[in-house]
């Protein structure tokens, strides 16, 4: 996908999370790829929220907890970043998936 404003982001990704079924996700990375968050939908209200990049955190929060952890860890994550890129994922089992870096 393409690169996004980092103040439109979260919204699009709460969009995109609400409409997605289990166990697909949402990535959000900067524009290097090299630090991101990660949201995979585990069952209709309950979400794995994953960040690599200066911490490393795993952690299970409901859909009204969603935008607060994003919100707190975008501002760790992309401190200095206007602008981010969002894909889409089909399981956990592309979390893990190498990007092309820049």
């Amino acid at each position: 996908m393409a690169l996004i404003n980092i103040d439109t982001a979260i919204k699009r990704v709460l969009l995109l999370v609400g409409k997605i079924e289990p166990p697909r996700g949402v990535e959000i990375l900067t524009y290097k790829r090299n630090r991101g968050v990660s949201i995979i939908r585990l069952a209709e209200d309950s979400f794995l929220v994953r960040e690599r990049g200066y911490e490393e955190h795993e952690m299970q929060v409901s859909f009204t907890d969603l935008a607060r952890v994003l919100k707190s860890m975008a501002k760790r994550e992309f401190p200095r970043s206007r602008q981010v890129r969002i894909y889409q994922l089909e399981g956990p089992d592309f979390l893990d998936q190498e990007r092309k870096r820049i």
